[in-house]
């Protein structure tokens, strides 16, 4: 039986090689890509001589990402975009310097090593909640803080101090830029005088500042200490003895603190306004928490023994994944998935926000908010790839066990100290940045609970 090609799969009719398809794209990503949906579960789009393909299919999805990772690399424009504000990360790498680069860190985030931090994401969380006024609360700026403050301690075993607010809006800043930025086949110097450019520059001197500062230190000082970049200094490649580079140790500690933030301040966002908003599952969560903990502080086992605190932020990255879209790869050379034959240099598009409320894949209401869909014993099986809030493949993301205990332990310990409460009945828009966040920010009400 001869296999159907690109040219067969559906598309909607383009005229102008897709220019205006890209900028609507620029104003609203997620609808352009959920008009392909309706497509069906692979369909086609060119953008200026780009053959791209987006799979709405758990099973499609999976065979390209994890049986044919061999045949992906990431998008270019992506790598491009991100290497200027995080180096030759392992965010961005490819081929061998990526596998040198992922076997290297690997280590450093097993469960059993990321256990090792949750004292201090316990401190941290607990310093900077200890400064929170009942009332009503900005919930970006406090988490941003909460986790800024947790990847500068387990980075370097220091706490984020007075530079937080200000840190917080650089990597925003960054973050989009990033966005505008990868709609364009390049990126202009920063030293022209264009809009966003002076911003950019600013961000980016006070990161570097930030970050060299700490790893200067560290290095002049000569001492080893057991966090993260001392564990980075000391990593050594089983197959050839060789340390990072001091460069690679600079850029791994960029993206660790850029990326490892915000991800997890994104979902704690949107965790907190669909708490705020289903005081039933706030109750429930919480009634577990002071079950376990009896107003004590949580640790890492503890993490594991709170399913229906687990389930509510599993839920809220389900109906809010952090990095929603954008999960882009280019085909090294063809390959047939669901009869369909994808030509070389062809564009795997992977849309998480779309998989995660498709009704097909979660038929119990797919857009409400369902914790129980996660508790053992739910009565819909979810299907493998249908879920993917950290990625799918080989490139699943590296840090999403210390994401998982750090949200765990912060989401207990906002759940001992207040009720939250909305200010009004409607739910934030998002608005996609590198990171998919409450338009104009969220406000909650936060009650202060009586000791228990």
């Amino acid at each position: 039986m001869t296999s159907l090609t690109w040219n067969d799969l559906p598309r909607h009719p383009s005229r102008w090689w897709g220019f205006p398809v890209l900028m609507a794209m620029r104003r609203d990503y997620l609808a352009v890509i959920a008009r392909q949906q309706s497509l069906g579960d692979l369909a086609a789009q060119a953008i200026l001589g780009e053959r791209g393909v987006d799979v709405f299919d758990p099973e499609l999805l999976r065979a390209i990402m994890v049986e044919h990772a061999d045949a992906l690399v990431r998008w270019e424009r992506g790598p491009e975009v991100f290497s200027d504000l995080m180096g030759q990360s392992v965010l961005v790498t490819e081929g061998a310097t990526w596998q040198r680069q992922r076997r290297m860190l690997m280590p450093a985030f097993t469960p059993k090593r990321v256990a090792g931090y949750a004292a201090l994401m316990t401190e941290a969380a607990t310093a900077g909640l200890d400064a929170v006024r009942p009332g009503d609360v900005g919930m970006d700026a406090l988490f941003s803080h909460l986790t800024m403050d947790v990847i500068s301690r387990t980075l370097f075993s220091t706490p984020i101090g007075s530079d937080t607010a200000a840190a917080a809006h650089a990597v925003q800043v960054l973050s989009e830029t990033a966005l505008e930025e990868m709609f364009w086949p390049f990126t202009l110097p920063d030293w022209l005088p264009l809009p966003g450019k002076a911003a950019k520059r600013r961000a980016s001197r006070l990161l570097h500042g930030l970050l060299s500062g700490h790893i200067d230190a560290r290095r002049a000082s000569g001492e080893h200490k057991p966090d993260l970049l001392g564990m980075l200094m000391a990593l050594r490649d089983d197959e050839t003895g060789q340390a990072l580079s001091p460069r690679e140790v600079y850029d791994q500690c960029m993206v660790s603190f850029q990326a490892g933030h915000e991800t997890s301040a994104t979902a704690l966002v949107w965790w907190s306004w669909l708490m705020a908003a289903h005081p039933d599952a706030q109750a429930r969560a919480r009634d577990e928490v002071d079950a376990l903990l009896a107003g004590r502080a949580p640790t890492a086992d503890d993490a594991g023994a709170l399913p229906f605190l687990s389930a509510t932020l599993k839920e809220a990255m389900r109906l809010y994944p952090p990095v929603a879209a954008m999960m882009t790869r280019r085909l090294t050379r063809a390959i047939t998935v669901g009869g369909v034959t994808l030509p070389a240099r062809a564009l795997v598009r992977v849309t998480p926000w779309l998989l995660h409320r498709d009704a097909r894949w979660w038929p119990d209401a797919p857009l409400a908010f369902k914790p129980e869909r996660f508790l053992p014993g739910a009565p819909h099986e979810i299907p493998r790839g249908a879920y993917i809030p950290f990625g799918l493949g080989p490139r699943v993301c590296l840090g999403q066990h210390f994401a998982v205990l750090e949200m765990t332990l912060i989401a207990a310990l906002v759940l001992q100290r207040f009720t939250l409460t909305p200010l009004g009945t409607e739910a934030p828009k998002p608005r996609m940045g590198v990171t998919l966040r409450p338009e104009g920010g969220l406000t909650l009400r936060l009650a202060a609970r009586r000791p228990t």
